[in-house]
């Protein structure tokens, strides 16, 4: 099914790429940071955000061939369209040393056990948990936002080698998150991908 693409969205994009040249991305990551930036209004992430192409591909194919999409928060999974998400912060309880957040997590990984891709926008604490586990992920997208625990959180995410869209800033949130996740699912599917 292809996607119908809006006239205000499609100018958008062009005065986006007017102010800013993103044709030295590769495909996906051009995507990616264009979508990202187009969802914040913000250029610096072109120069904010992290990530491989390599990983990006791989992230795609499992996404493609339906791999389970996990959110840590709604506000994450109503920005993502055309697909369905997992999000079990309803279900999450806080104790001793643990978020709700960070809860909702684990009781994801019960549900969808190893490669997933991880949509992270909100809480820190999740990202934090999720590397913890021995999930396996095929993408973590780790964008959470805030002044505490967001940017360790992402440091952490990148230093563990696992396939990661993250950035270096504070900024991030619900929207950029799955801004890049919306990325991936528009980006059409290459006939080797299929093969």
């Amino acid at each position: 099914m292809n996607r119908v693409v809006h006239p205000i969205e499609q100018e958008s994009f062009r005065r986006l790429r007017a102010r800013l040249d993103t044709s030295h991305f590769p495909q996906l990551t051009r995507a990616v940071v264009e979508r990202v930036i187009h969802s914040a209004a913000d250029l610096e992430y072109a120069t904010d955000l992290v990530t491989a192409e390599d990983d990006l591909v791989k992230g795609h194919a499992a996404l493609h061939a339906g791999a389970p999409v996990v959110v840590d928060v709604e506000m994450v999974a109503a920005g993502i369209t055309r697909r369905t998400t997992v999000c079990r912060l309803k279900d999450a309880r806080s104790g001793p040393g643990l978020t709700r957040s960070a809860h909702a997590v684990r009781l994801a990984y019960e549900e969808v056990g190893p490669g997933a891709l991880w949509v992270i926008g909100c809480a820190p604490t999740a990202l934090e948990e999720l590397l913890t586990l021995d999930a396996s992920p095929a993408l973590v997208i780790g964008l959470p936002v805030g002044f505490v625990g967001a940017t360790e959180s992402k440091a952490a995410l990148r230093a563990s080698g696992l396939p990661a869209v993250s950035n270096v800033s504070e900024k991030g949130g619900s929207a950029v998150a799955a801004a890049a996740l919306n990325a991936l699912l528009y980006h059409p599917v290459t006939p080797e991908e299929t093969s």
